[in-house]
């Protein structure tokens, strides 16, 4: 692996790794130049409508409070909440009240916080079923929408071979802080053909339905044409019902899916297209839009957002584009049916975007209605007002010594992300500046 051929490929790596890594390609030393801002490709997509305007807004709150955010004077700060993690890269909570937290650790366990606390020993420990390094090992997990009642946890992990397998394991009451491995049950499978692109994502929607992550299937510049392609699944979002069956699958189709009926070979599970390694993605809770980090290739680093209420089947351009820029063909990849994103900064600026969230807790006031993500390599921190349409600078809001990997909610909507290489649990704030 070397960062010139494909600067995504070693990003997520062990922290040893993971330093000489970063000494001959991007670090912590590229300075704060302000955010490049987003450029169409000429006549290459459709861009969003709405106009562009990143100062003040009035964000609507649970509870129906009105907040002002202004990002032009936030400045996003992290309080550590524990250390002792090995190389994290998820954050969720259970949605049962219990206000823990649970991460998610590469190498094959997801750990409990709670209280302030790292609970011990692991949740979950599948570190004999999974390939850890690189871009593989344990990506992603979500809690049933209705857990406790139905029991079961949701992950997403690269097996013993590389492959992509996502599960559900079964929580018994009776031992709430640990799973018993044994319980797993198999409902995905996806052949990966090399090995980085994994995506690894998971998260329920507002629909009850699960959204998985899916990367191009790795290599640089998508090869295979995966992104553009309705016949694989690689390079999508994908949404399936874990609560019924249709055929032979261990899950059902939603019948709104864009491809539901599978006509002309394209595949029943596809949601959204054309992404070349969606790592993070959330909903809104307040508002139920999809948030996505999608990692660039050599230049550009992206945020996409699918609004609630848009038809399924939006394609995000990969590999077309990256970003809002002609990738293949270099010039002329004008296509009225790309949708470009909503903010991007160039590889001047960073080159691994973390997805976030848009923040609806009630503990940082600076922080309301503010989406907040990160830069994996760069350590810097953005956030842009979600309510705005259209393409729009972000506005840079910490510079850090921070390997970010995810940002996650606990139950009341307060932000957290992990630091990979730290192996910290970070509570997420806004402070005036």
């Amino acid at each position: 692996m070397t960062l010139r051929h494909d600067r995504a490929v070693v990003r997520l790596l062990p922290a040893a790794i993971l330093a000489m890594a970063l000494a001959t390609g991007c670090g912590s030393s590229l300075g704060t130049p302000a955010a490049a801002a987003p450029s169409q490709a000429a006549g290459s997509a459709t861009t969003p409508a709405g106009s562009p305007s990143p100062g003040a807004s009035a964000s609507t709150q649970p509870g129906g409070s009105r907040a002002t955010l202004d990002l032009d004077h936030l400045a996003v700060g992290f309080d550590q909440v524990v250390g002792g993690l090995v190389d994290p890269l998820a954050v969720v909570n259970a949605g049962d009240g219990s206000g823990r937290v649970f991460v998610a650790q590469q190498g094959g366990q997801i750990r409990i916080v709670r209280s302030g606390s790292l609970v011990g020993p692991a949740f979950l420990d599948i570190s004999d079923r999974i390939t850890s390094g690189g871009e593989r090992g344990l990506l992603g997990v979500a809690f049933h929408p209705d857990f406790p009642k139905d029991p079961r946890v949701f992950v997403d992990y690269t097996d013993t071979n590389g492959d992509t397998r996502v599960s559900s394991f079964l929580v018994d009451p009776a031992t709430p802080d640990r799973i018993d491995a044994s319980t797993e049950k198999r409902l995905l499978f996806v052949k990966q053909p090399f090995a980085n692109h994994n995506g690894g994502a998971l998260v329920f929607g507002p629909d009850g339905f699960l959204y998985v992550s899916l990367g191009d299937g790795g290599s640089g510049g998508d090869p295979m044409g995966n992104g553009q392609s309705l016949k694989t699944l690689l390079g999508k979002i994908l949404r399936i019902d874990v609560d019924s069956t249709t055929g032979d699958r261990a899950y059902g189709i939603p019948a709104d899916n864009p491809y539901a009926s599978g006509s002309g070979g394209r595949l029943a599970e596809i949601w959204l297209t054309g992404l070349r390694n969606p790592w993070r993605m959330s909903f809104d809770r307040l508002n139920n839009d999809l948030w996505i980090g999608d990692v660039g290739q050599g230049d550009w680093e992206e945020i996409d957002v699918q609004r609630a209420g848009t038809a399924a089947g939006t394609n995000f351009g990969w590999n077309r584009l990256e970003g809002s820029h002609c990738y293949q063909p270099s010039t002329g990849c004008e296509e009225p049916g790309l949708t470009l994103p909503v903010t991007e900064y160039g590889h001047d600026q960073g080159c691994t975007v973390i997805g976030g969230n848009v923040y609806r807790g009630s503990n940082q006031p600076l922080l309301a209605g503010a989406y907040v993500f990160a830069d994996y390599c760069s350590d810097r921190v953005w956030a842009i007002d979600p309510s705005v349409d259209g393409a729009r600078s972000p506005t840079l809001v910490a510079s850090t010594d921070h390997a970010f990997s995810a940002f996650g909610e606990d139950e009341a909507g307060e932000l957290y992300a992990v630091d990979l290489s730290g192996g910290t649990l970070l509570r997420v704030t806004g402070n005036r500046r």
